[in-house]
């Protein structure tokens, strides 16, 4: 009964708000989940992933945006923080630019990107975050105003991303600007010479570059966004591996299944029968 009205709930509003601590549990399961953005911010709690060359230990304000159709789940039980999430069409009005900034945010990272706050601007942002709740938790809230305190809490992170790459070299810069690249060609152009052309420098250049950053070259991580990809829609959609090979433009089923094995070292359908069986036996975790 609880999962049936967590649905409904989910089917008709643009935008959820909740403490972690009192976030239904039926609601990773929710099919209607899958259609929104998420901003998971865990406080004063330890990172979810590994941070390479830091202390996984280091507590801290994380922030994490998960976008729409995701594979993993990231295992949020127990912990201090609030799960933020919104539909795209609750932006579809807005600029064009904006959007795109929202969208590089969500998608630099593939499945997610994360973000460490300090104190002070912690503090800043949570103020914002207070205000939209406020108006969230009224009886007759007005979605206006959220909407218009969305948007300023989403250009806070965008400041806050952008602040992150700026401190960079030039050679993370064009990483990121690879990986912005990648996410919007990947379905239309898989050839490393396209987006060292867009960047401005030879294919052996990016290649060295991304190996150095990334320790992978361009062909492989254009590989590994199909991958991801295939295996969303797998996990996702109601598509037959049929119809999601032609969808990622393999001109054939057994030409998809050779690549995905080949990546994975699972067939399609291997990869699908373990998900089902992961969702049913490992909730709320990071698959």
């Amino acid at each position: 009964m609880e999962e049936s009205k967590l649905s409904l709930e989910l089917n008709r509003t643009l935008i959820y708000i909740r403490d972690l601590a009192n976030c239904p549990p039926s609601y990773l399961n929710d099919p209607s989940r899958k259609e929104f953005f998420e901003i998971v911010w865990l406080k004063n709690e330890n990172a979810l992933h590994t941070i390479k060359g830091g202390d996984v230990t280091l507590k801290g304000d994380w922030i994490y945006l998960i976008p729409p159709y995701r594979v993993h789940q990231l295992n949020k039980a127990g912990k201090k923080g609030i799960l933020l999430s919104f539909k795209r069409d609750i932006l579809d009005d807005d600029v064009k630019e904006f959007l795109l900034d929202v969208f590089k945010i969500f998608n630099i990272q593939g499945e997610f990107s994360c973000l460490q706050l300090d104190k002070e601007t912690a503090a800043q942002l949570g103020k914002v975050y207070d205000l939209m709740n406020e108006e969230y938790q009224r009886e007759n809230n007005s979605l206006i105003i959220i909407k218009a305190l969305l948007k300023v809490f989403l250009l806070q992170l965008v400041r806050i991303k952008e602040q992150d790459f700026t401190v960079q070299d030039i050679n993370q810069k064009r990483v990121y600007e690879f990986m912005v690249l990648l996410e919007m060609n990947y379905q239309q152009v898989r050839n490393t010479d396209f987006y060292a052309g867009k960047l401005g420098i030879s294919s052996k250049r990016l290649n060295q570059i991304l190996k150095e950053k990334l320790d992978k070259t361009g062909m492989q991580l254009i590989h590994d966004r199909i991958v991801m990809e295939a295996k969303r829609q797998i996990i996702h959609s109601e598509n037959t591996i049929k119809e999601i090979a032609y969808d990622l433009g393999f001109k054939d089923r057994p030409y998809f299944s050779r690549f995905f094995k080949q990546h994975t070292g699972q067939s399609p359908e291997q990869f699908q029968n373990e998900a089902r069986v992961h969702i049913v036996s490992k909730f709320n975790t990071l698959f």
